[in-house]
């Protein structure tokens, strides 16, 4: 077994830009109704990602495994904490909820 390869899940930069562009947008219109932009949708949901994923990995579960429904539903919840503490820090708006 020295010679295995242990298949990890990778993700290339257009899988990340197309799931933090699905995730910011979708966690964009949860919090506040409207978009946020193209391209902050997609650092949003990039960010989020990476977020969800932390948070996923402390309460034991998986984070971001793939470009996959379970990684989306995770870097929506994790775009969703970066917007409502966006909005808290910025200030912008109405409040989340």
């Amino acid at each position: 077994m020295d010679n295995a390869v242990v298949a990890t899940p990778y993700m290339g930069i257009i899988s990340w830009i197309v799931l933090g562009l699905i995730a910011g947008f979708i966690g964009s219109k949860i919090v506040n109704r409207s978009g946020e932009g193209f391209l902050l949708d997609i650092v949003l949901g990039v960010v989020g990602a990476i977020v969800g994923g932390y948070l996923f990995t402390l309460i034991g579960s998986q984070g971001v495994t793939g470009l996959n429904l379970w990684s989306l539903l995770v870097a929506v919840i994790g775009a969703i904490v970066v917007l409502v503490l966006y909005h808290a820090v910025v200030g912008r708006g109405r409040a989340a909820f």
